[in-house]
């Protein structure tokens, strides 16, 4: 039986739903970040489209409703969500690739390590290393106390006016199983023999640029890095957007056809 990841007390946020797009019989799957929803990705969603892809776009559980909705649901969740949606996208297509911004990365990475045959990755800005073990430490002394939640590391955008929608706090249940999911993530980076182009914003004010480093230094297949000059976080709604369509949509152009 399919699992139900609509389970929520509040409604979807406008333009924060599950998006898919026909088109030919190559795919690509899109998954947005940690506390924000589908919108963040939709520009390089539709681009992708443009040029003929199939796209499925998941809104991950817990995300585009409410604060309340995502303190429910963890990194176990957005796993299963990720891959329901790649199990549908391979039912209709031959041949498939995936692209993910900051955790939405994370989850493209640990779905190359499990997913053969894949035409190729793109990870903007992704979070493979687990936080350090201080950080950790003070995160749980956090949730001893009763905090339930800490500010929002959301919307970390250089171009003037815009504006990421996304959570303006972070259930801390949840973010301490994104923690414990890295590890693995990370641990198995160089099972990803699929080809793969990261984005690193060089002022990313959220994740460090190290973690860059990470897949370029272990993932087994070729690293293709572009490093995005005036850009922070969110490069996909940022000021090196053009540029980031652009190349990833020659990258898939590429692959596909090799």
């Amino acid at each position: 039986m399919p699992v139900n990841f609509d389970v929520m007390t509040t409604s979807i946020l406008q333009g924060a739903e599950t998006y898919s797009a026909s088109g030919s019989r190559n795919g690509i799957l899109v998954l947005h970040g940690f506390t924000s929803d589908p919108r963040s990705m939709r520009p390089l969603a539709d681009s992708l489209a443009n040029r003929g892809y199939a796209i499925e776009m998941p809104r991950l559980p817990g995300h585009g409703t409410s604060v309340a909705d995502m303190t429910n649901t963890g990194w176990s969740d957005w796993a299963a969500a990720a891959q329901e949606a790649l199990d549908s996208l391979m039912d209709r297509c031959n041949t498939v690739g995936i692209a993910g911004l900051s955790m939405g990365g994370a989850l493209s990475a640990w779905l190359a390590e499990h997913t053969e045959n894949l035409a190729g990755v793109v990870l903007i800005n992704p979070i493979v290393k687990p936080f350090q073990a201080d950080m950790v430490d003070g995160l749980s002394q956090l949730i001893e106390s009763g905090v339930e939640t800490i500010s929002s590391i959301g919307s970390d955008i250089k171009k003037e006016g815009v504006t990421e929608s996304s959570y303006d706090a972070v259930p801390l249940s949840s973010l301490m199983t994104m923690i414990e999911g890295l590890k693995g993530v990370q641990a198995d980076l160089g099972r990803i023999t699929a080809p793969v182009m990261l984005f690193s914003s060089r002022d990313d004010h959220v994740v460090s640029s190290d973690n860059g480093d990470e897949v370029v230094a272990k993932v087994a297949g070729s690293v293709t890095r572009i490093w995005l000059e005036n850009s922070f976080h969110v490069a996909t709604l940022d000021n090196d957007a053009a540029l980031l369509e652009g190349s990833a949509g020659d990258f898939f152009d590429s692959c596909f056809s090799s």
